[in-house]
């Protein structure tokens, strides 16, 4: 079976543009965005930034390096930031505020993936020659290891307003956060209200095929193009991208919540088997975790059974898949893999 034959749910980074986005990236009226302005870039940036209700954003090439752009701004070498144990900054970017700001990460299990105060009172270093600086609050919406899940706006505002206290400065990995502006009804400058700066992707649940931005303040600016620079992220023509960005941003937030149905049909098709388990048990947005190791599978093992029934899926770790829905997904597609993810459930491998 052909790779395109497959429903794809690896991630929802897997989309190609749509031939409306490619109409936009061809006609994009483009510059130089390093020596001057792409005039698209700059319609971008001043776009995502009114809908996050923040003074200002620059386009670049990755949602990894709009966060490690993030953590250089907030902190100096040496400084430590407080981050949830399974977010992206510390478990998906190689360790980059290390390599490359001489920054370290104090992780915090919170409860489903969500941090309280309760979990960061304790947590802040006293100001002594032996110990470092811990100057920043990073939290991720939503949360990729937790599920897809959507932080409370209550715990976030309760969150922040505590860093805030503390001297923190605030950033959100907002790398799916339209898909909890779509689950929650609370706007996306709502969310963004409460940090210094935030990260948005425009390539995972929005379907543009590169690209992420980074918001803040218009003080920031210099030095995030300073950072940005420095992490081999200015481009020339990216108009071309921005295009596809833009058209995104126009045409594919609301739809966001066919993808949240679609990862419901997946959910109750795991639910009803009856020897898997959904780990979050609940489904907030577009990602759906299952245990297969109490129905007798390895993870590998159950996603290349898939593969071969015509499902496209990760393993998450030894025990756990991971199925992601997205724009290419349609509800046909979500009924039959939920089917298919069923039968090869109740039918495990034999145990040499």
């Amino acid at each position: 079976m052909s790779n395109r034959q497959l429903i794809d749910l690896r991630s929802d980074t897997v989309t190609s543009p749509d031939e409306a986005m490619r109409r936009a990236m061809a006609n994009a009226e483009v510059g130089d965005d390093v020596i001057d302005i792409d005039p698209t870039v700059d319609r971008l940036q001043r776009t995502i930034a009114e809908m996050l209700g923040m003074e200002a954003a620059m386009f670049m090439p990755s949602g990894t390096m709009t966060n490690q752009v993030a953590v250089r701004l907030h902190c100096r070498p040496g400084d430590e930031f407080l981050c949830e144990e399974g977010c992206h900054i510390y478990n998906y970017e190689q360790g980059a505020f290390a390599q490359l700001s001489g920054t370290i990460a104090r992780t915090v299990i919170g409860k489903r993936s969500v941090l309280s105060v309760e979990h960061l009172q304790d947590l802040i270093r006293p100001d002594n020659e032996h110990a470092v600086r811990t100057r920043l609050l990073c939290l991720e919406n939503t949360h990729n290891r937790g599920g897809g899940v959507v932080l409370p706006i209550e715990n976030v505002r309760e969150v922040t307003a505590w860093a805030r206290t503390q001297n923190l400065s605030r950033h959100l990995d907002g790398a799916r956060l339209f898909n909890a502006v779509v689950a929650t009804a609370v706007s996306a400058a709502e969310w963004a209200s409460n940090f210094d700066t935030v990260s948005v992707c425009f390539s995972k649940g929005l379907g543009a095929p590169v690209g992420s931005a980074l918001l803040g303040p218009k003080a920031m600016l210099t030095e995030m193009r300073r950072h940005r620079k420095l992490f081999g992220g200015g481009m020339r023509q990216s108009g071309i991208i921005a295009a596809a960005a833009l058209y995104a941003l126009q045409n594919n937030v609301q739809r966001l919540a066919f993808d949240h149905l679609h990862a419901k049909i997946l959910a109750d098709a795991v639910q009803s088997s009856g020897c898997l388990s959904l780990e979050p048990e609940t489904v907030d947005t577009n990602i759906v975790i299952f245990r297969v190791d109490q129905a007798g599978w390895d993870a590998g093992q159950f996603c290349a059974a898939a593969k071969e029934r015509g499902v496209w899926m990760l393993p998450f770790s030894r025990k756990h898949v991971r199925a992601v829905t997205h724009l290419h997904i349609r509800e046909e597609d979500a009924t039959k893999a939920g089917k298919i993810i069923d039968e090869i459930a109740q039918n495990p491998p034999l145990k040499s």
